[in-house]
Parts: structure tokens; sequence; C-alpha cells
């Protein structure tokens, strides 16, 4: 296990952070959700509790900053996407409702089951000492108590809980032949295909001032053209990061704090060892296990150069038995105590007596240590530089805010007052009611600001916004210089555009009427203007639209050739000559595969089946719209 723990530290940091992140949002949300930016208005509620903005904000980030570690190179837009900000809702929807669910059918997970799914489960082995307690160190590391994973972990435990139906049900499947199912899905067809492109048909169309002005004026062209409401503002921003510019630390002051600080910048003492374990898992035995690490003892005093075969002969340390029993560098806190007290007991290259611990019997050797120093003040005076000024902006911020509040309360007609007695920029840029999507985070997209700034008392008036807090040790004041409701602009200023438009809408039109006309002539009209034939399946569509393949491959194959007609709007109208029907390669997808895919197919259907049930029995509702996709329709 100690091997195991060295080798993967950082895989299983990052693999117990993950864990134990789903239950926070069990336990630990709806108390945080209060401190941090949200509004009345919930996203989502599951069982009556709501999700709100702001815990699906965080939500969101979170799940950004997991793919950004794992991914480095993503592209952010991506991240920001609506479809990712969905993905973060479902999530937190799906959380929620397991732990309603739990709660509901009076789930509890008592403290020897609990006590026992931690001590046997892989994926928290990090969080284990060698004697199967919880490590409070690497816990620490990810800012825990050990009382809060405890309580995380029971939570996680519930949820399980839950979802034992779809375990259960797991090992019910029924045997489906993967080889029936995919002959289905993925028939070949030969067909040969005609599209009738409106770029084609484009010459034909010419469009009046008259007319554009007539399509122009219709609500639903006005509602395409749309532009989103806005407004210039002017704006202060008071933070901490612009007050730590001008924030100097003396070198004597810096000096001085080096002096009265030294302790904390001591390099923590770590000890490398080796062991040999004896375990005891039969109190009987006890006392044959202690004869045996004194035997041992007594052949390594002779030749303690023999400490690493012996411990791969005797070892019952599975994790470091292999490796010579070497244990690596540790610190105090990592290992249970009688281990911890022998191994710092020690001098490099001593051997320790038969150590006891819950384990059973341990023979230590320490073989070096390192830390235990004093960093000299020339390695830390950056830190020490850095964290002095971010303290004293800090302390700047929190004298200048309650000034900074007051002055834009009290003079409101201008925010100049306030830039000249606290020495901030007046700014300027223009923002809009919904932010655009990507754009880069910062003050002017906070919803709290946003929703002041298109306030109505503000719009009317034309006066400094309250001093709204951003960020954290962040604070924003607006005021509206012009503001701009939602509406299409002037035809003048999209003429061209909306022609083009329109252009392109009735060339559609008459690619569409030319393919419906040929495909009212059926199988008789001949095969003039077809592409030559080919081979097309879904795992092979031959560069076909999905729609026009998926309406190919449906159609009926009852008498051939036969024609498909399928119209994609200003992607023109594309006419199928289907003539005919062949088996899937069998290559493709071999009969094992095929009929695991198909058990998991029926696995996931069934666990979307059970999770659509529990939605419905705890009356879950999404309020934000969803975002609109391709394949939504919409």
């Amino acid at each position: 296990m100690f091997e195991f723990v060295r080798t993967h530290n950082k895989w299983l940091m990052l693999g117990l952070l993950l864990l134990i992140l789903p239950s926070f949002v069990f336990v630990g949300v709806s108390g945080y959700s209060g401190f941090i930016d949200g509004s009345a208005n919930a996203a989502a509620t599951v069982g009556g509790q709501r999700i709100t903005q702001a815990e699906w904000d965080m939500a969101h980030r979170q799940a950004s900053e997991r793919v950004r570690q794992q991914q480095p190179d993503v592209d952010a837009k991506l991240l920001d996407s609506p479809q990712a900000k969905q993905e973060a809702l479902d999530g937190l929807i799906q959380q929620r409702l397991l732990a309603v669910a739990a709660q509901s059918q009076h789930l509890e997970v008592s403290n020897e089951r609990l006590k026992s799914r931690f001590e046997r489960d892989p994926q928290l082995e990090i969080a284990r000492t060698p004697t199967g307690a919880v490590n409070k160190a690497v816990l620490a590391a990810q800012g825990m108590t050990e009382e809060g994973f405890i309580q995380r972990y029971r939570e996680d435990l519930r949820a399980r809980q839950v979802l034992s139906p779809l375990q259960q049900a797991s090992g019910h499947l029924p045997t489906v032949s993967g080889g029936l199912a995919f002959d289905a899905l993925l028939q070949r067809r030969a067909v040969r295909v005609q599209h009738f492109n409106p770029s084609a048909f484009l010459a034909q169309v010419q469009v009046s001032d008259d007319e554009l002005t007539a399509h122009y004026q219709k609500p639903e062209i006005q509602e395409q053209w749309q532009r989103p409401e806005s407004a210039q503002i002017e704006y202060l921003v008071l933070e901490v990061q612009a007050l730590k510019a001008a924030v100097t630390v003396s070198e004597a002051d810096l000096r001085a704090f080096y002096e009265q600080n030294a302790s904390r910048y001591n390099q923590a003492e770590e000890r490398r060892a080796r062991h040999i374990l004896l375990k005891v898992e039969d109190p009987s035995k006890d006392g044959d296990q202690k004869a045996k690490a004194e035997s041992l003892l007594t052949e390594l005093r002779k030749a303690p150069e023999k400490f690493a075969e012996l411990a791969r002969q005797h070892s019952q340390d599975e994790g470091s038995a292999a490796n010579g029993g070497d244990l690596d560098f540790f610190a105090r806190g990592a290992m249970v105590k009688p281990f911890e007290d022998a191994v710092y007991a020690l001098k490099a290259g001593e051997i320790s007596p038969p150590v006891r611990s819950e384990f059973g019997w341990h023979i230590i050797k320490l073989e070096a240590t390192r830390g235990g120093e004093v960093r000299p003040f020339e390695a830390v005076r950056a830190e020490i530089e850095e964290s002095q000024r971010t303290q004293l902006a800090r302390q700047r911020y929190q004298e200048l805010a309650e000034s900074f509040s007051t002055t834009v309360f009290e003079q409101p007609d201008s925010l100049e007052p306030a830039a000249k007695k606290l020495g901030l920029t007046i700014q300027r840029a223009t923002v809009q009611r919904q932010p655009a999507p990507g754009q880069d985070a910062g003050p002017l997209t906070s919803a709290k600001l946003i929703e002041a700034v298109f306030s109505a008392e503000t719009l009317r008036n034309k006066r400094n916004t309250d001093a709204v807090e951003t960020a954290a040790n962040q604070m924003v004041s607006a005021r509206v210089l012009n503001h701009q409701p939602a509406a299409a602009p002037p035809l003048a200023e999209v003429k061209e555009a909306v022609r083009q438009q329109l252009r392109a809408h009735r060339a559609a039109e008459l690619a569409k009427k030319a393919g419906a006309e040929r495909l009212g002539k059926g199988v008789a009209g001949g095969d003039d203007g077809f592409a030559e034939t080919q081979w097309i399946s879904r795992a092979k569509p031959e560069g076909l639209p999905q729609p026009v393949l998926e309406a190919v491959l449906r159609a009926p194959s009852d008498k051939l050739p036969a024609l498909v007609g399928v119209d994609q709007g200003s992607a023109g109208y594309w006419l199928v000559r289907l003539e005919q029907l062949g088996d899937r390669e069998a290559d493709l997808i071999p009969p094992d595969v095929a009929a695991k895919q198909v058990a998991q197919a029926w696995a996931a259907a069934e666990a979307r089946a059970y999770l659509d049930a529990l939605k419905r029995s705890h009356k879950v509702k999404q309020n934000a719209a969803r975002p609109v996709t391709a394949s939504s329709g919409s």
C-alpha cells in the first residue's frame, strides 16, 4: 500500500477530490449558497428545494476547472458554452435528486458500515493511513477536516443506496442478440443522390426595395435581427489588486517580519524509512509474530545490508515489500503514531526494535532525513513582500470601502466626486442585459451589477448604482449614460444583409419546389441528374446530412427502386433514389463487441428511465431555458 500511495500520489489526490466533490453538493451547498452571489430565482427545483443561480455558477466553474486540470489546452469557449453550462446544471440536479431521494426513503449509513466501506474502498486508499484510519494530512491538503470528510462520505454512501436498484437490475439484463440489433442499425443501402442546391437558383431571385421593406417589417423578421438590450455606462472599480500596485514595503519591515515569524519558514522535516511488517490478524498469534520479528532483528543486527532482501522475503505490506520495504520520504502525521515515534527516534542507518501498531509488528530502518532547516531571508523575501503588500492592500480596501459606498450614494448624479476622493479612474463600457457567451469574466459580467444597471430606477434617473460587491475584495458602482432597448436596427443599417438573407430564402424555396416536382414524377421520371450509385449506412454516411441519412434508412424498402425527398431548408432539397438493400459489413463490429454494446445501451436506458422516474416522483423542474442545439430541432 505504501508503494501505491507514493507512485500514484498526484493521481489519487485528484481522484479523492473528484470523489468528495459531489458530496459537497449534498451537504454543503445549501448553507454555502447563502454567502455567495445568488438571486431569489431558482434555476431548478428538486423536491421543493431550490438550486440557485449561484449554485449553478459554482458547479459550472468547478467542472470547468476540473477539465482545465486534465486538459490544459482545452478551448475556453467550449467550457463556457451553453451546452457545458447545461451539463453542469444536469449534474447538480442529479446530485440533489439523489440526496432528496435518500432522505425521503429514510436511508441511513451506520458507523460500522461506514467504517467497513471506507477501509475497503480502493478509491480512498490515499485517504487512509497504514492502519486504516483517516489520513488527516491528505485531507488537510484538500482543505478538509476529518469530520467534514466523514459526513460527506456518509452522504455519498446514502446516495449510492438510492442507485442500488440499478445495480440489481444490471445483473438481470436480458440476453440480446448484438448481431440482430446491429443488422437493423447498420444495414447498408445502395442509393443515387440528387441535390437541389439553393445557390443554383440564386440568379433567378431579385428583390425590390418595396419587397425588402415589407419583408423587414414582419414581426418574426424583426425578432431575428433584434439587437440585445444594452447600455453605455461609466463605472468605478475599487479592488485590492489595483490598490496593491501602489503599496510598497520597506526592506526593514520585510526583515522585521521575517525575524518575528521565522518559525513559518521552517522546512518540514521528512524521513525516509524501510520496514518489515508482520501482520497480526489473529490476536492469539501475536506472540508468534513478535518472536519472528525478534528473530529477524537478530539477523539484521549481524547484517544490516540485508534489510531490503529480508523485507522482500518476509514483509506482509503488499505495497512496499516488493520494493525492499522502502516507504520513501514522509512527514509527521502520515503514519500511525507508534510507527512515527519509532522512526523519529532513530538516526540514519539505525534499526528499531520490534514496534507494535494496529497492523502488527514492524522492524524499521531509517534511511535518511531531509528538511528541518529555516529558509534564509533571501529565499523567502519575494514571498514575504507579496504577502505584506496583499495584506496592506486589503486593509486599505476595508478603509476605503465604506467611503466608496457612501460617496456614490450621497452624490448620485456623478461618479466624479468618488473618483477624486479615492484616486480612482472612471471607465466606460457598453454592457448587455444578457452578457454575450464566452465573454471574459470580470466585474461587468457580475449578475448583481447587471441587475443594478438595468433596474428601472437606474435607467430612468441615470443615477449611480449602489456600490455592488462583484467579487471578493472588489466593489463597483456604475451610471447609465445611454440606454438602448432591445430592438431591430433601422433597415438602412442592415439593408444589404437582409436582402441577401431574403434572396437565399427564396432560392431555397425554389430548390424545394424543383425537388418536390421531381419527386412527384416518381421513379418513372428516369435517373437524369442523379449521381453514381454508392452504398451508405449509419457507419458510413458518405457525406449525406444526418436528417437525410436517417430518412433514407427509415424509408420503406418493400418496393424498389423508390424515391425519398428531404427538405433541408437553407441547405437545399435532397432527392435520393433507393435502389438496393445490403447486409451490414460483418467485420465492422464483431459479434461479441456488438452484444456488449447492446447490453450497455440497455443498461443506460434502464438508468435513464429510473432517474426519470425519480425526477417525476420528486417533482424536478428546470426553470432556466435549455440551450438550443442542432439536434433539438429548435
